[in-house]
């Protein structure tokens, strides 16, 4: 992108922590992104709020009771549409060049891959994509001659990781945790774990899903499942490890023994930032990293604290399916715990019930990837309601 191209965007999720981080960075670099459409929730004073400062041309957002609201709020000109089919309007909005894929949870499968078939390049936020549908969405990206940029931050770093560097010379993919706000607690403990509790993470402010995943280290292993895709990796190629400082977001081992890894403040404008302007660098306001007195510590997660981080090496290891049904059934864990419904270690219970009643099928289309998702929200509902009876 050059200093005189204006880059068409497309947000969808734009008021979750992704799609307003990424909002700032635009905010901070003028002139250079012009937001064309945004899809958001329920937000409806948010969004409002967004149309009015940067003027896209459609916005959607979750339901059509939301869409009148929304026009009723309006003071300028914009289409407004909803629903799953107002997402992949946005997301294929003529004059977008890139979508930047932050709706949170299995929504986001369908309308990054109608971005996908329409031309576009991806930033992706939008970890489930990969989850459920790996093979399926990397072949498309392939076939549609697109570029696919990573969010997270731990992708984000592997990804600058690699830069310059021959694919045969890597040993292994290293994932950074924080350890979320249980990383010290004893597992006998970890039952008695609140909603409000789980919320507070001690680095990163996210949304809800993601809060309480990080807690849990089901968000690590999803990751470890998109890397796999991202990268072309095997399972063995990936390893995690604990870092509560977040400040190395991850790293790669060559086999020459060098570690290439990424440093910067735990902030996610930097990923943001280096996804939208990709290859070249913008500033995003992230303050400089101190070096004096920087403390970085590194351990091996705990498998009997956070045992949701082995169900996911085993979804992948059976492949087909089951990562699908992997992240039905913890979406559907996590709503319960958030609502109350199942204590917190009855997270990894619902997924690991989930899991044994499966049997992975192959994948060849995004309905089979829809049906196994079906499926486990099926039968991780039984496993609740057995839970909470």
């Amino acid at each position: 992108m050059t200093a005189n191209t204006i880059k068409g965007l497309a947000i969808l999720g734009s008021t979750g922590s992704i799609g307003k981080n990424t909002l700032e960075v635009i905010r901070k670099n003028p002139g250079r992104f012009r937001v064309m459409a945004l899809a958001a929730g329920n937000n409806i004073a948010e969004v409002a709020a967004q149309i009015e400062e940067f003027r896209p041309e459609f916005v959607s957002v979750a339901t059509e009771a939301g869409a009148v609201e929304l026009k009723k709020a309006l003071r300028v000109a914009c289409e407004i549409g909803y629903g799953i089919d107002g997402s992949r309007i946005a997301a294929t909005h003529v004059g977008v060049q890139m979508v930047v894929s932050a709706i949170s949870g299995a929504a986001g499968l369908l309308p990054t891959m109608a971005a996908i078939k329409a031309g576009k390049d991806i930033a992706l936020a939008n970890k489930e994509t990969l989850v459920m549908a790996g093979p399926l969405v990397m072949d498309e990206v392939d076939r549609c001659r697109v570029r696919l940029l990573p969010v997270d931050s731990e992708h984000s770093a592997v990804f600058q990781s690699l830069a310059g560097h021959r694919r045969e010379d890597l040993l292994k993919v290293i994932l950074t945790a924080s350890g979320g706000p249980f990383l010290n607690m004893p597992s006998d403990e970890m039952s008695g774990v609140t909603p409000a509790a789980a919320l507070r993470h001690p680095r990163w402010n996210m949304g809800r899903k993601i809060s309480i995943d990080s807690a849990t280290l089901m968000n690590k292993g999803l990751e470890v499942i998109e890397a796999r895709w991202l990268f072309g990796l095997s399972p063995g190629e990936i390893s995690v490890c604990i870092h509560p400082q977040s400040i190395v977001h991850s790293m790669v081992e060559y086999a020459d023994g060098s570690i290439m890894a990424q440093l910067s403040e735990p902030d996610m404008k930097g990923p943001i930032s280096y996804a939208l302007a990709y290859p070249e660098r913008m500033g995003c306001g992230i303050r400089p990293l101190g070096f004096a007195g920087l403390k970085l510590d590194f351990s091996e997660p705990d498998p009997q604290r956070f045992p949701c981080l082995g169900l996911a090496y085993r979804a992948l290891e059976a492949g087909g399916s089951a990562p699908a049904v992997l992240n039905a059934a913890d979406e559907a864990a996590v709503e319960a715990f958030l609502n109350g419904r199942i204590i917190f270690t009855g997270i990894y219970e619902v997924i690991a019930r989930v899991l044994d009643r499966h049997k992975a099928q192959k994948v060849v289309s995004i309905d089979d990837v829809l049906e196994a998702d079906a499926w486990a929200r099926q039968e991780a509902a039984q496993v609740i309601r057995g839970l909470t009876s």
